[in-house]
């Protein structure tokens, strides 16, 4: 798209400018990182051939944005929510076992902060738009209708106002709040917290406790960092329990202290690592599995696994860890 005009006007390289604030966009929409890079690329290329119409210089990022909620809502016709395994299995005990697996398709991802949050800003508005992108209310947001969804970003995480809303919706302002208010009562029930919070420091404290837990094999320790309601959960399988004496069981029982090597990442705007391991005794690790830990209050409420090695290209990490 480079050096096209439109109209002597708009330059396209004006519209990447705003890729990254869409694919956040786009995920919270969608609920997978992959498909919503596919989602912006077409929003992309659907706006590239329409500039040569389109001369509102002022009025262009909230036409993008009008064009990615119609691509997103027509992908999310007819198919099933993305969903966690909380969601859609009944919870397991510490036993040795891992469920059915289920398709990607089922599952939500997790994204990299450096895909989907803003690099600078406000930093009332950075917490909010971390918040709006942890796992459980990405998962929160799958309960909702398409066109409840768009509002709800819009209006709680992107602070639209109601009135911008509706001419990207093509709607009244009184439908909008009306659509609002639906969407907000839908997820009071799912008691999905999102009180914004600075998170740097505590975050790199607790991945810190994590790690040095797992690297010193000591479970009472990792325990010791889990809240007395944390879930541990692994897509594809449709495996997820709750409380420390069955996470401490099935840790045990899986011998999840293997031969690892961990990178720490950023995932959904909470502490995550990247883990490598080594499938025979003395065999060299490979990737494995992204985990994303949810802090709350200081301690761990949630630990997501997500046992996808393909994941570790779009963390920009090779499979394969460097010596």
């Amino acid at each position: 798209m480079s050096g096209v005009t439109a109209s002597g006007a708009i330059p396209a390289e004006q519209l990447e400018q705003y890729r990254r604030e869409l694919t956040g966009y786009c995920y919270r929409m969608l609920g997978s990182i992959y498909e919503a890079e596919d989602a912006v690329q077409d929003t992309m290329l659907r706006a590239w051939r329409a500039l040569p119409t389109f001369e509102d210089r002022t009025g262009l990022r909230p036409w993008l944005y009008r064009i990615a909620t119609n691509v997103c809502i027509d992908l999310l016709k007819g198919r099933s929510r993305r969903a966690l395994p909380m969601d859609v299995a009944p919870v397991a005990t510490g036993e040795l076992r891992r469920g059915d697996s289920r398709p990607e398709a089922t599952w939500i991802q997790p994204a990299p902060d450096d895909l989907i949050l803003p690099r600078d800003g406000d930093p009332a508005a950075l917490a909010v738009s971390r918040e709006s992108v942890r796992l459980a209310f990405i998962a929160a947001l799958q309960h909702l209708a398409p066109r409840q969804r768009a509002v709800l970003i819009l209006r709680d995480v992107l602070r639209w106002r109601a009135t911008e809303v509706a001419a990207l919706l093509g709607t009244s302002a009184d439908a909008v709040n009306s659509t609002l208010r639906r969407a907000r009562a839908s997820l009071a029930p799912l008691d999905r917290d999102s009180t914004p919070r600075d998170p740097s420091a505590d975050d790199r404290e607790l991945l810190s406790s994590y790690l040095d837990a797992f690297e010193r094999h000591d479970v009472d320790a990792l325990v010791g960092l889990l809240r007395d309601d944390a879930i541990l959960e692994m897509p594809p399988f449709e495996l997820w329990m709750r409380g420390p004496d069955d996470i401490r069981r099935w840790l045990l029982a899986a011998d999840a202290f293997g031969q690892e090597r961990f990178t720490p990442v950023s995932a959904n705007g909470s502490p995550a690592v990247a883990v490598y391991r080594a499938s025979t005794a003395g065999g060299r690790p490979t990737a494995f599995a992204i985990q994303v830990l949810e802090n709350v209050d200081g301690r761990i409420g949630a630990i997501h696994v997500f046992l996808d090695p393909a994941l570790f290209e779009l963390f920009g990490l090779p499979l394969v860890p460097v010596s």
